[in-house]
């Protein structure tokens, strides 16, 4: 797919991956719709974006907003071309701990956010893509969800988020064998450690700690390389039903 004068929703897109993505569209003369529940964050998002930026406060597990934010953004850009999921939860919590057990309701929010957040928003939007008119090879849309390396190589303290990520990963082939009928591609990446608002709150210790586990380069992932891959995914029209882990060869333990 071209990006030229497309449009996309990025959900978390008022920082971190998600307003990564957003810069290097809109430098690529895309359009781009950014769902965040950080207004403050967000505002100051779209006015650093310029005119072809639209920022909406949205929770993502609401029907109703996601809804509202679609309508909005199709009266402001017209038709929407993708949706990419960055917006996510990442808390760590034992199962057993010194204070006892996992809180439900503490697992129920990571898996409402990062799983059913990243469901809502890709409903929404594919089903308003499915009436866009076909392109050269016959697509209409795309989706780009974000799992996690913690999908696969969960660590201890991370059951509900691997839990999330994990459904992620496996609703990325059932998305696509149906959506392909509609033309609308669905892939997934799946980070590892990247430069994101979360693991700044940490020590410069720990930042280092993390980055000598990473085989090549030896670094925390930079939120722009996220966007380079999300751009390749969107014009490569191969690239479907795919897990792309983007992790520098790490594999937790």
């Amino acid at each position: 797919m071209e990006i030229k004068e497309k449009t996309f929703v990025i959900s978390g897109g008022a920082s971190g991956l998600g307003y990564a993505t957003a810069e290097l569209l809109i430098q690529s003369d895309a359009k781009v719709v950014l769902l965040d529940i950080n207004e403050p964050l967000g505002q100051q998002a779209e006015q650093n974006l310029g005119h072809n930026s639209l920022f909406i406060h949205c929770d993502i597990t609401s029907e109703e907003q996601v809804q509202n934010a679609v309508n909005l953004a199709k009266s402001q850009f017209g038709a929407l071309h993708g949706i990419i999921n960055c917006a996510g939860l990442g808390p760590a919590k034992r199962v057993v701990g010194k204070e006892g057990p996992h809180p439900l309701e503490a697992f129920q929010k990571v898996v409402e956010v990062n799983l059913f957040g990243t469901f809502n928003t890709l409903r929404l939007v594919a089903n308003e893509m499915q009436h866009n008119e076909w392109n050269v090879d016959g697509e209409r849309g795309i989706v780009i969800n974000t799992a996690s390396v913690a999908a696969f190589d969960g660590q201890i303290g991370q059951a509900a988020y691997s839990a999330s990520k994990g459904g992620i990963v496996a609703m990325t082939l059932p998305i696509a064998r149906e959506f392909a009928r509609m033309g609308i591609r669905v892939n997934c990446i799946a980070p590892g450690i990247f430069e994101t608002p979360l693991l700044k709150n940490l020590s410069q210790e720990v930042q280092d700690s993390l980055a000598q586990q990473i085989p090549f380069p030896k670094r925390l992932g930079k939120p722009s390389e996220f966007a380079q891959l999300v751009k390749q995914i969107i014009e490569n029209t191969m690239l479907n039903g795919e897990v792309v882990r983007l992790d520098g060869g790490i594999r937790m333990v």
